[in-house]
């Protein structure tokens, strides 16, 4: 059979779900010498096309095994190509459920044939890599090690590109370990490298992203809607699965602003309908809740949408805030109608234990949120109507401002004519 039908031929076994044949197949054309440039080009299309293969019938080991024996057929293409399809064949893991731990030690196999074969931009692209499933493992501490060692290199090398990749890793490990000053400082480092080089749209689009998380952490949620929004554009545009997660954090920008309205208006938006699915379900539930005041919905939410809402901890650390927020708005719309109530009636309004409600009744009387005082004898909670603000004091502090205008205005008067 004339080579570039070979491959066709494969294609037409695996979708006759010939799985077994196309497998022996692939194999017998990766066999073969590589003679011709025509034979180099067909073998690196079954090299691909088995490893995705092998992907999409959850075989890992096998997968890794095809990465192994790659090898020696790697060493005689391009430089180029070989990085191109070695870092191809790895990020076919990502597709592959549970396989994690066997993905970081062929990272690890990968680097060292690099060092031994003196495959230096290849060993940094492999530990970029290493370092992301570091970070997706929370294996913190040697992630960082490596980003260490990487920056030096880079630096040294001056590899923009890869430079601000790193320091993006660098910058999300850093705020995983919640040292937010550092990983706002490996941001602007990363914005510099990147305003230095022409940025591609998704890299653009993850330090958005960033920049947007640390600014909802400093609890700036208008910047951070801004950046989300430039986010879920870059995103988007090139197609990307991430473009939903983006959507879900403008949504809760806007939520925790209490413009819950807006909301179903962006979520009704022409770009964000094609994105509708239980991600967005979820945060419509949450902004429902927030709008109506009711944590019991607000919990229901959390309990239907568990693996939309709790698994993500960037809006699992926010919900915590939106739950102590809604938590207050929620006693003061039952303490509303009351002079004095029983702790005991509001935690059973709320459905929680007495002894929280009463604690977080205490804390709100402490920050002025809630005017009042706890009869904690009677189990009472007594309300005070909210005091006037006395404008006396700000209007003498105003006129001796006003005062102290005259007079020296006086004595350099004074001044001058002595």
């Amino acid at each position: 059979m004339p080579a570039s039908n070979r491959i066709q031929h494969v294609e037409l076994l695996k979708k006759a779900k010939k799985f077994e044949e196309a497998i022996t197949q692939y194999k017998a054309i990766l066999a073969e010498p590589s003679t011709t440039d025509q034979v180099l080009k067909e073998q690196e299309s079954a090299l691909v096309q088995l490893g995705e293969l092998y992907r999409d019938l959850n075989l890992p080991q096998e997968l890794a095994g095809l990465i192994r024996d790659s090898r020696p057929f790697m060493l005689t293409i391009a430089k180029a190509k070989t990085a191109k399809l070695t870092r191809t064949l790895i990020d076919l893991f990502s597709d592959i459920p549970k396989c994690l731990p066997l993905q970081i030690d062929l990272c690890k196999e990968n680097i060292d044939w690099c060092i031994q074969e003196k495959r230096l931009f290849l060993k940094q692209a492999l530990e970029t890599r290493l370092v992301a499933l570091y970070l997706e493992n929370k294996m913190y501490h040697e992630s960082l090690g490596l980003i260490s060692q990487l920056l030096k290199e880079l630096k040294r090398l001056d590899d923009k590109m890869v430079l601000v990749e790193v320091q993006l890793l660098e910058s999300r490990v850093c705020y995983a370990l919640r040292n937010l000053p550092k990983a706002r400082a490996a941001l602007t480092s990363a914005r510099t490298s990147a305003n230095a080089i022409y940025c591609p749209p998704l890299l653009q689009a993850a330090l958005d992203m960033q920049s947007g998380i640390l600014h909802s952490e400093e609890k700036d949620y208008k910047t951070a809607y801004s950046y989300f929004f430039e986010t879920f554009e870059g995103f988007s545009s090139q197609e990307d699965p991430k473009a939903v997660l983006a959507l879900k954090y403008m949504l809760l920008c806007k939520i925790m602003l209490n413009l819950t309205e807006d909301v179903h208006s962006i979520v009704g938006g022409k770009v964000a309908l094609k994105y509708a699915g239980s991600e967005i379900e979820a945060m419509k539930a949450v902004a429902l809740a927030h709008q109506n005041r009711n944590l019991q919905e607000f919990e229901n939410a959390l309990a239907t949408y568990t693996n939309e809402l709790n698994n993500d901890p960037i809006i699992r650390t926010q919900l915590a805030t939106l739950y102590d927020t809604l938590l207050e708005q929620n006693l003061v719309r039952i303490i509303e109608p009351f002079s004095r109530v029983e702790i005991s009636h509001v935690a059973e309004m709320v459905k929680l234990p007495t002894q929280q409600v009463e604690q977080k009744l205490s804390q709100m009387i402490l920050d002025k949120k809630l005017h009042g005082i706890l009869d904690q004898g009677a189990g009472c909670l007594i309300i005070f109507d909210e005091p006037e603000q006395d404008k006396q004091y700000e209007t003498a502090i105003e006129t001796l401002k006003q005062v102290d205008k005259v007079v020296s205005s006086l004595y350099q008067k004074a001044t001058a004519l002595s």
